[in-house]
């Protein structure tokens, strides 16, 4: 049977591929390792090539460091697309968290604070989180508490998309709070509307299915009053 011809190996800088497989491997005896994961024994280096080649895959070098060295009959190709699939999937469900930083006075203008807070809204909205900066001047050290005072505010007008990660603290002449994004943010406020539309109409429905209606029970009452009365 004609033997398989060895994977394209495509040069890459970084991460490049050293597996040695089929006439790469130069040692003269191996441990071999069928595909099914049986142990075959020690086999010269020839005798396990073919062997592999007689399946119609290939001889790959799985463990150099050992005497001698363990290779496996495997089809190569699939099992490094298979890999990458792994890694491709890892690094999807990754979460990268992302850190903006807002920087405040504490005699901040009513404009300034406004726009301010609507840059945090958006970057707890993009799932970021927020780190909320006090900048104290001169005398305003004294005064820590006006800091503090205009930290909890915003986290006050933000609850609904953000949870205090870290209390604000006091950092040299630096205040610090942290903001990070709850489940409601990123969700626009016609989603929560339909959401809340839904849940009341699911809860009508439930009390036609399993309740009389109040006003029903009334109307059957006042018969049987009028009897009670003749």
């Amino acid at each position: 049977m004609r033997p398989r011809r060895r994977p394209i190996e495509h040069s890459r800088p970084v991460n490049r591929d050293t597996t040695r497989i089929n006439d790469a491997i130069r040692v003269p005896n191996v441990r071999l390792i069928d595909d099914d994961g049986a142990q075959l024994g020690i086999k010269s280096t020839d005798e396990a090539r073919e062997y592999a080649y007689a399946k119609n895959l290939d001889l790959v070098e799985v463990a150099a460091q050992a005497d001698p060295p363990v290779a496996k009959v495997m089809d190569y190709g699939k099992y490094k697309y298979e890999e990458e699939q792994k890694q491709k999937q890892a690094r999807k469900h990754q979460s990268q968290i992302h850190v903006k930083e807002i920087k405040l006075r504490p005699k901040i203008g009513v404009h300034d604070y406004n726009t301010k807070k609507g840059h945090v809204e958006r970057f707890l909205n993009q799932r970021a989180k927020v780190k909320v900066t006090i900048m104290f001047r001169g005398r305003e050290t004294t005064h820590p508490e006006r800091g503090r005072d205009l930290l909890m505010r915003l986290a006050e007008e933000l609850k609904e998309i953000a949870n205090v990660e870290s209390p604000p603290l006091l950092d040299g002449r630096n205040m610090v709070m942290v903001l990070g994004p709850n489940k409601n943010a990123g969700v626009t406020k016609n989603d929560a509307e339909s959401e809340e539309t839904q849940r009341s109409e699911e809860e009508v429905q439930g009390d036609r299915n399993g309740q009389v209606d109040p006003a029903a029970r009334d109307a059957e009452s006042h018969p049987r009053e009028e009897v009670a009365e003749a």
